[in-house]
């Protein structure tokens, strides 16, 4: 009878073990949504960006392509900076309009010029994550790999202006993935898409840029420009004209949405 009974006992026991480990298993799973703090998960690297953090606001998971708010609302981002020559030429023109936009900084170039990063941040733009060194492959890369593009290249643009929120993940090229949208996510940042491309990166010349983007726009569009990777004479030329153009017709310059209503 003991020697029964010790073996009911280890029975017992080994099945309680299995399930405690299918429970683990479980509990991992990645949310629809991630539930973030406003900035301060993405600055310790040590922690799994899964990990969400508690009393967090919660970011979604998909890709906005939306300008916040509730009408006639239009979004503008710029990518691929900050660059000494055409960032500033950009700003002015922005100031110019009184528009206020979203740059999606790429972190080697706010490593180098971290005065402008400022500049951005102090007009009262909002600062995007365009990953460390802009690598379009990187939907192909492990998630190690993604998980450090994303999360260095944040670092990088915080360091450059502290205290100041990056509310934003762009990938590069658009090469998103279910993991890197969770590392951005978690980390505070809201994956951002664009709805509208008038391709000013390729220097189509200016009349091909004005007539993709003074086509027929989506409901509150997110307009994609750049002020980095080359000569962008073409997109700036574009913004003095295409900026007043939208004033004119009522649009209200904002941000990209960040969270779900």
């Amino acid at each position: 009878m003991g020697t029964t009974s010790s073996s009911v006992r280890r029975r017992r026991r080994a099945g309680s073990a299995v399930a405690a480990a299918v429970l683990g298993l479980l509990a991992t799973a990645v949310p629809p949504a991630v539930a973030v703090s406003d900035g301060s998960a993405g600055r310790h690297h040590g922690a799994h960006p899964e990990e969400p953090a508690r009393g967090a606001s919660r970011i979604p998971l998909e890709i906005s392509r939306l300008a916040q708010g509730p009408g006639h609302d239009i979004a503008i981002t710029i990518d691929d900076g900050p660059d000494p020559r055409w960032t500033p030429k950009v700003l002015q023109v922005l100031r110019e309009n009184h528009v206020k936009a979203t740059f999606c900084m790429i972190g080697t170039q706010a490593q180098k010029y971290p005065a402008l990063v400022r500049t951005v941040a102090a007009d009262g733009h909002q600062l995007c994550d365009h990953s460390v060194d802009h690598d379009v492959t990187m939907d192909h890369k492990p998630v190690d790999y993604q998980r450090r593009q994303i999360l260095d290249g944040k670092a990088m643009i915080e360091r450059a202006v502290p205290g100041v929120a990056v509310n934003y993940y762009r990938a590069p090229g658009g090469a998103f993935t279910p993991d890197s949208r969770a590392i951005a996510a978690a980390s505070g940042m809201r994956p951002l898409g664009w709805s509208v491309d008038p391709k000013d990166w390729s220097r189509p010349g200016l009349p091909a840029i004005v007539a993709a983007v003074e086509g027929k726009l989506p409901q509150q569009p997110t307009v994609l420009f750049h002020d980095g990777g080359g000569d962008r004479s073409e997109t700036v030329a574009a913004l003095e004209e295409y900026l007043p153009w939208l004033a004119a017709r009522g649009y209200t310059f904002t941000f990209p949405a960040r969270t779900t209503p």
